[in-house]
């Protein structure tokens, strides 16, 4: 379930948006009726981010150790090819 607040939220009502959080689902905030921003707890951004930062770490080790490069064309179709393959799983 997808929980939408008014940023206002944040400071009138901290322990409800904390425990929200800490139950795993991220509070939406919005402001002027506009979304804004997501609260989310340490450990969902830590799994958000982890591949990230693991893939990123590679790709640097990859272009110490050879002269191979991508264009950005390839490297966006090769993305695109391993999300099209995870959707039919």
């Amino acid at each position: 379930m997808i929980v939408i607040r008014p940023v206002s939220d944040l400071r009138n009502r901290f322990t409800e948006i904390e425990k929200t959080v800490k139950e795993g689902t991220p509070v939406y905030l919005t402001k002027n009726g506009y979304g804004t921003m997501v609260v989310m707890s340490l450990e969902q951004y830590s799994a958000l981010t982890q591949d990230i930062e693991v893939k990123l770490d590679e790709a640097d080790n990859m272009a110490k150790n050879t002269d191979e490069r991508l264009s950005a064309d390839e490297v966006f179709s090769k993305a695109k090819e391993r999300i099209k393959s995870h959707e039919k799983l």
